[in-house]
């Protein structure tokens, strides 16, 4: 049987984190997170969200993905209020047209991708070449096998949703991988392996980053996947973390949210609650 998450021969950021039990994720739309989600609206806050299953439910094809006009349109509306950012997997330029509304900030490639560091990204990318040459040699296996490759030059994603042969289109991927060199690391997602370099920033460094430049003191961060954990694993007290979806799994996030589709309601209550 194939894991949803992490693909089983890859350590996953759970596995990284602090020893202890894991807390209990309150629900996010009751007593507790509401109130929270009240106060972090009168703060200085910084509202980060993931993109894929977080502000759009996840498709066989990353091309279809939107932001539901309902939710742009509220999304639209806490940007004006708050400084808003978008970390997430895919690249800038990709994510922004998928939006429909602007936000103040947006970090992409699993927060190795920034804006403002273009030159570090290029190093980042060319950690990536050996792996690059590898897939190449691979093409035509990769696809009979079902197998999408996905080059966001600072990262390399391998998806095996579609895959008739889910097994065996795993087994091809880490054949693969195991070619990528001292400089690269993997690890797991929904279906996916993802590839970036050893050291590249993540998306905890990604939000780090973006208090700083906001002037924010708080902030709420909402995702849905593996490389989403070192965010919540670094969360400071008062933060509001919320892993977004149904499936029972580990997570270091203080909330959760059953899917993208309730966000709507989160966002209302932030925007209601605004002082």
């Amino acid at each position: 049987m194939v894991i949803e998450h992490s693909p089983p021969v890859l350590a996953t950021a759970i596995e990284t984190t602090r020893p202890g039990p894991l807390p209990y994720q309150m629900p996010l739309l009751e007593a507790t997170g509401l109130a929270a989600l009240a106060a972090l609206a009168r703060d200085r806050a910084l509202f980060a969200f993931d993109f894929d299953g977080t502000l759009a439910g996840i498709r066989a094809r990353p091309s279809e993905v939107r932001v539901a006009p309902a939710l742009a349109k509220r999304m639209a509306a806490l940007a004006r209020a708050k400084p808003v950012a978008i970390v997430t997997g895919r690249r800038i330029a990709d994510v922004r047209a998928r939006l429909g509304f602007v936000p103040a900030f947006i970090v992409g490639n699993h927060g190795a991708e920034d804006e403002t560091d273009p030159e570090g990204g290029e190093r980042i990318a060319r950690a990536l070449e050996p792996l690059r040459a590898a897939i190449t040699t691979r093409d035509l296996e990769f696809e009979v096998a079902g197998v999408l490759v996905e080059d966001k030059r600072q990262s390399i994603a391998l998806h095996f949703r579609n895959a008739p042969d889910r097994s065996g289109a795993q087994a091809l991927i880490e054949e693969v991988l195991d070619l990528r060199g001292p400089d690269v690391q993997v690890f797991g997602g929904k279906l996916v392996y993802n590839a970036v370099a050893v050291g590249a920033p993540d998306k905890a460094h990604a939000v780090q980053r973006l208090l700083a430049r906001s002037g924010a003191t708080t902030a709420f961060f909402a995702g849905d996947d593996i490389n989403d954990e070192p965010v919540f694993e670094c969360a400071e007290p008062g933060w509001v973390t919320v892993r977004v979806g149904r499936e029972h799994r580990p997570s270091r996030a203080r909330f959760s949210l059953e899917s993208p589709r309730t966000m709507c309601g989160v966002i209302d209550h932030v925007l209601a609650s605004l002082g």
